[in-house]
């Protein structure tokens, strides 16, 4: 027997979100099953990410975060703010700061105002055996280290070999400059990033273009998920990167595919800042089996 449970589509600068409520319904056993069967954008409902509110004991929410083809991750940043105002507007907190649960650690976002969310990401991680990669030993950080890509890929230009940068943001990133993040093959070329040997646990790739000083365009390919219109903690990590790289300044503008972000690092001692839109789609119900 079916029974409905109800959803919220909401998005983060075009990063798109399933949000389901765990304090108030009673939601399937697997949850990896369930992100599985509505991710699909053709005959589902479709997301990049699905997030889900539960009770926490070391934080007032905890948000558990599937990706599309039903994996667990530990952290997104963009998903982080849609779930402050998830939580906001079904009256389960009325606080302009609260702390989230997460498998990265507790995260604080702060309501800056009507649609905008700012959050403290905490410190990120260099040290290349905690992100982890192998493309570097010792304490970090990561960064322009060659990473080589498979003779059949078509590179424009011809180039096979690139310099990535890697950081954790509670989440692995691998981040390549490129001179138009445009004309990059991401179908082909993301997903062998993705498992390269390199990343023991997968990885979220990020191409980037540096427009100037306060400005770096970015492309996404998420681990388990494919291209997503924005990636708020691949964006602290592009900030990251190219801060430790000195290309750009301490707060910058990243530049996605679905809006824009706001990343500000006053330097190594400091946590990441970041500001950026949430903003609620509609809500509908999706069946379960009942007892499932």
């Amino acid at each position: 027997m079916k029974r409905m449970i109800p959803f919220t589509k909401m998005h983060g600068a075009g990063n798109d979100f399933v949000v389901f409520d765990g304090l108030t319904e009673s939601l399937p056993k697997d949850l990896s099953k369930l992100a599985r069967d509505i991710s699909d954008r053709h005959v589902g409902v479709g997301f990049d990410q699905m997030l889900v509110v539960r009770p926490s004991e070391s934080a007032e929410f905890c948000m558990d975060i599937y990706n599309a083809d039903g994996t667990q991750v530990e952290m997104c940043a963009n998903g982080i703010r849609a779930f402050f105002k998830f939580v906001r507007d079904q009256g389960h907190t009325s606080a302009d700061e609260i702390g989230v649960e997460t498998l990265s650690g507790v995260v604080r976002p702060q309501w800056a105002g009507e649609g905008l969310v700012k959050v403290d990401m905490g410190l990120p991680v260099l040290i290349p055996e905690k992100i982890p990669t192998t493309l570097a030993t010792g304490a970090g950080p990561v960064l322009d280290v060659p990473i080589q890509l498979p003779d059949d890929i078509h590179w424009p230009g011809g180039q096979a070999e690139l310099r990535a940068s890697s950081v954790s943001m509670g989440n692995p990133h691998c981040i390549i400059q490129v001179d138009d993040i445009d004309s990059i093959p991401l179908e082909r070329v993301g997903p062998v990033l993705e498992h390269h040997v390199a990343f023991p646990n997968r990885v979220n790739v990020e191409f980037i273009e540096i427009a100037s000083r306060d400005r770096i365009r970015q492309r996404t390919w998420e681990r388990g998920t494919g291209e997503t219109l924005a990636c708020g903690s691949g964006a602290c990590a592009v900030a990251v990167a190219s801060m430790l790289r000195g290309v750009v300044d301490r707060e910058v503008t990243i530049e996605l595919r679905g809006g824009e972000l706001q990343i500000a690092w006053a330097d190594q001692n400091s946590s990441i800042w970041m500001t950026g839109p949430a903003a609620t789609v509609y809500t509908g119900a999706w069946p379960v089996e009942d007892g499932v």
